[in-house]
Formats: structure tokens, sequence, C-alpha cells
């Protein structure tokens, strides 16, 4: 990836990051592109890099959470510290971060999912509001992912 295109990338999901903060409170979030070939994740950004650096991968073939989120393109809502235990294989970190629920936003054009949005939070109940405000962020963000060669 060439340096204007990460510039721009950055300043992009750092205000989404802003935003989440200040609509959802939100604890942790990551951004993160999808490599269909071979079912994995790469993180592009987070905003605790000590916990989650950028540039980590996660392999979700064979899951029921990259079923949903990669592949059908459906929102996952993980309410509870047992919903986040039972769906990510880090949820060690993610619990002693102090976080219970997550919204995971699948990023698609064209019927093809580019990445995720993933919004973890202290509170274990999700509420409708958040869920949308969570879905309007994945908006923001999919033209930076459009942007990065296929």
């Amino acid at each position: 990836m060439d340096t204007a295109l990460k510039v721009r990338l950055e300043k992009l999901f750092d205000g989404v990051d802003k935003i989440a903060t200040a609509l959802l409170a939100r604890e942790l979030l990551t951004i993160n592109r999808f490599y269909p070939e071979q079912m994995s994740l790469e993180r592009l950004f987070s905003s605790n890099p000590q916990a989650y650096p950028p540039g980590g991968r996660k392999q979700k073939r064979g899951t029921a959470w990259g079923q949903q989120v990669l592949l059908d393109q459906h929102v996952f809502i993980g309410e509870g510290v047992d919903a986040i235990r039972q769906s990510f294989d880090d949820y060690d970190t993610i619990v002693q971060l102090g976080l219970q629920s997550v919204i995971n936003i699948p990023i698609s054009d064209g019927g093809h999912c580019l990445g995720t949005l993933n919004i973890l939070m202290k509170h274990p109940r999700i509420e409708p509001q958040q869920r949308q405000a969570a879905e309007q962020l994945g908006l923001l963000i999919q033209p930076g992912l459009l942007l990065l060669p296929r």
C-alpha cells in the first residue's frame, strides 16, 4: 500500500473511531480487511494497538462467525461474556480488557465482503440504536476499503 493511501485510510479510520467513541462509548474498535481465498482477516486499524496491533491476522474458515459475517454478510451481535467466549478465539484478551459486548459489521460491495468493522464495549447489552449507528459507521468505511488493491 502506498504512503498516500495509507495516510488517507488512517485519517478515515481514526475519524470513524472518534465518532464510535462519542456515539457508542466504544472501548475497542478494529477494522479488518477480508481475504476470501484464505478465509482470513487482516487488522488494518485498532484503537488499542498494544492489545490488537495493526497487521494481525485471524483465520475464520469453518467458524459460525465467519459464515454469518463474512460469507452471509449479516451483522453479528454478541452480548455477554459467554457470547464472546463462544465466538472468538481471543476471548481471554477481550474479557481481560473488560469487554462484554460486540457489534461486527460486514463491509460489502456488490455482494462481496471487503472487511469488517468491529466495535466492542464494556456493557453487556446492545441497544437497537447502537446497532443502527454501527451499521451507518460501516458505510463510512466502505469507500476506504474499496481503495485497497485487490
